[in-house]
């Protein structure tokens, strides 16, 4: 009897055994665990207006805020990112749609500057509102995670840091006035209303400075910057992007430009902010010894949430699902430089950091237990800062996903195997420049 019901019974059990195979190779992979590393939100000039104003035929605008200081406009959109922000991980999972009752899975860290506490308050009570959700700031002058050489962390070769940044445009900053030469003239039109290769009698003016006219030369940093340019294409890129921030605090009429200002143009400037960064935070040499401390609790803070248990090193919480971090576009630019990655967004000139943009590391199990992070940057469009559009699951921030070099797969998310992850990020950080 049993002879004639064995060959169904051996149906069922290798029919049960390929199904639950397959459930379990289809099974969607899960999102355990993200760190955000965003810029600060639109901000006012770092540059006072009188500074200001000996590069300009005319005045420059009223901010309203104080130099350097988050603008009303800015936290707003930082509110939105915040919003944004837990749709999309509500979406993946990771947080409960609404409610606080996931506040203690969330940690915080904000850099000691005021625009950096204002955009983390703005970030949190869009993306929990109601709730008490801490932020973490120092206490204690500069914080070591954001201006490591400012808080004493490490002895960087000066000479060392000149060379290396001197090594990438052959020894001659003075050869970038060519190599920039149309953007310069666009910032020239913008600034003073002239013509390229045209006589400018407001350039010439008491009391102005042509940005072409300044000299060139690669100095030992201070603070925080090992090496620097003083150069033209420094002043270019503070101007540009000055115009930039004009245009996303939505800015119209003569404040916007002096009405000399369009997107074509604005792109075009945007070429010496993106160069200047190149060269200043992305050389490799001055990137690891400004990003190695940030990158390596990073890293930590990842191993910590794959083990479950305390990594030392490791930022937030052991039963964190989410890590944000309010640096500055010197902290992303900086890890860009270290790891070798690029990105671009519609609008922007490639690794451009805009006000709110993020650098984002995601965690992903799979369902064999194996860990994968992707990486990818995020930012709101030109159109969706300056007129503060909703963000929504079907009005999202623009995202372009990193492949980063020594562990990204061929897959469409470019992740990469935790293993492969930590190697290639334990191989790009500076012990000499971590405080353990």
């Amino acid at each position: 009897m049993l002879a004639k019901f064995l060959p169904a019974v051996l149906f069922l059990t290798v029919t049960a055994t390929v199904l639950v195979a397959q459930t379990a190779a289809t099974a969607e992979p899960k999102l355990k665990f993200a760190v955000v590393l965003t810029r600060h939100g639109v901000r006012s000039p770092t540059w006072n207006v009188s500074r200001l104003n000996e590069y300009s035929a005319e005045p420059w605008p009223d901010w309203g805020v104080l130099p350097g200081n988050l603008t009303p406009h800015g936290s707003q959109l930082m509110k939105l990112f915040g919003s944004y922000y837990r749709l999309y991980f509500s979406a993946a999972r990771l947080l409960p749609a609404a409610g606080c009752s996931d506040v203690g899975h969330v940690s915080m860290r904000a850099d000691v500057d005021s625009r950096n506490r204002d955009t983390a308050q703005a970030l949190a009570s869009g993306m929990m509102p109601g709730c008490k959700l801490d932020i973490d700031v120092s206490s204690e002058g500069p914080d070591p995670l954001f201006s490591p050489l400012a808080a004493g962390i490490g002895k960087p070769d000066g000479a060392l840091a000149v060379s290396s940044l001197s090594g990438r445009i052959g020894g001659n900053p003075s050869a970038l006035v060519g190599a920039y030469r149309r953007a310069f003239d666009v910032l020239r039109e913008v600034l003073y209303g002239c013509a390229p290769a045209s006589p400018c009698p407001a350039e010439a003016k008491p009391g102005k400075r042509s940005v072409l006219q300044q000299p060139s030369s690669i100095e030992t940093g201070k603070g925080d910057q090992p090496a620097d340019l003083q150069a033209p294409i420094r002043i270019g890129s503070t101007l540009s992007e000055v115009f930039q921030l004009e245009y996303l605090n939505g800015m119209e009429g003569k404040d916007l430009g002096w009405d000399r200002l369009d997107l074509d143009k604005l792109l075009e400037i945007m070429r010496l902010h993106a160069g200047y960064t190149d060269l200043a935070r992305q050389t490799p040499y001055i990137a690891r010894i400004q990003g190695s401390n940030l990158l390596s609790h990073i890293l930590r803070s990842i191993e910590q949430a794959i083990k479950g248990r305390p990594v030392p090193g490791a930022l937030g919480h052991v039963d964190d699902r989410l890590l944000i971090l309010v640096g500055h576009d010197t902290n992303i630019s900086n890890l860009a430089g270290m790891l070798g990655i690029s990105w671009l967004l519609d609008g922007y000139q490639p690794n451009d950091t805009p006000p709110g943009g993020a650098l984002v590391f995601e965690l992903w199990q799979n369902s064999d237990g194996e860990a994968n992070v992707s990486t990818y940057y995020i930012a709101q469009s030109l159109e969706q800062m300056r007129k503060a559009l909703p963000l929504t699951l079907d009005s999202p921030p623009l995202r372009s996903p990193i492949f980063v070099p020594g562990c990204s797969t061929a897959e469409p998310k470019m992740g990469c195997p935790w293993k492969a992850f930590e190697h290639t990020l334990e191989n790009s950080i500076d012990a000499a420049f971590v405080k353990p």
